[in-house]
């Protein structure tokens, strides 16, 4: 069967450098390319060999997994990215979601988890190690509340929407006015109300979510 998955593996420690790369290439499906001890000379081979996935360790000489993986997007080099770290820390973690990693996984359980993390990845999913799931539904839980609490067009009178869709029409408040059959004072009122809503600070923020959200509207 052909490869369909190749990797650089970066970890300051070569027994467990070796050890992830037999459980590794015990799968046909699956080839290291190369290794690394430091993040530096990892950038260079991701960079030369142009790996499907990257299994960065988070702390490293040189550059740590998160510096490595900054360095990764800003270079907008297409290679997804697993850590691997010793640390349940539900900080580190958000972090390394943060920054676009597909893949979290302890160290503690890389034996029995990195394969089945890596495919996941290539495919294209998230992959987490099963004793921090419990980060991923705080992390979801989090992003679940802000969106609530986030101030949106579903804040917005009918008439200040209606307003706001004119605004992205190009009008001006005087324009409004006639439009609406209502005072020019009252359309600034709206604007002043809409402005307050959506926490936007000055007429051209105002316009710009105008046009930002003109489909919605």
């Amino acid at each position: 069967m052909s490869t369909e998955i190749r990797l650089v593996i970066a970890d300051d420690h070569p027994l467990l450098r070796q050890g992830l790369r037999q459980v590794i290439e015990s799968d046909s499906r699956l080839q290291v390319l190369a290794e690394a001890g430091e993040g530096k000379t990892a950038l260079e081979r991701i960079e030369a060999l142009r790996p499907d996935v990257a299994v960065l360790d988070i702390e490293m000489p040189e550059l740590t997994g998160f510096d490595l993986l900054r360095a990764i997007r800003a270079k907008k080099l297409a290679v997804e990215v697993v850590f691997l770290t010793m640390y349940k820390d539900e900080d580190m973690f958000n972090e390394a979601l943060d920054l676009g990693a597909k893949g979290y996984v302890l160290k503690d359980s890389a034996i029995t988890d990195i394969v089945g993390c890596i495919r996941a990845v290539a495919a294209g999913r998230h992959y987490i190690s099963p004793a921090i799931s419990s980060f991923l539904v705080s992390r979801n839980t989090r992003s679940a509340e802000l969106v609530k609490q986030k101030p949106s067009l579903n804040d917005l009178t009918p008439t200040e929407r209606r307003i706001l869709r004119l605004i992205a029409e190009k009008k001006t408040s005087k324009e409004i006015a006639a439009e609406l059959f209502i005072s020019h004072r009252t359309v600034e009122n709206h604007r002043s109300n809409i402005c307050q809503k959506l926490d936007l600070q000055g007429s051209h923020s105002l316009i710009k979510f105008a046009f930002d959200h003109k489909s919605q509207l």
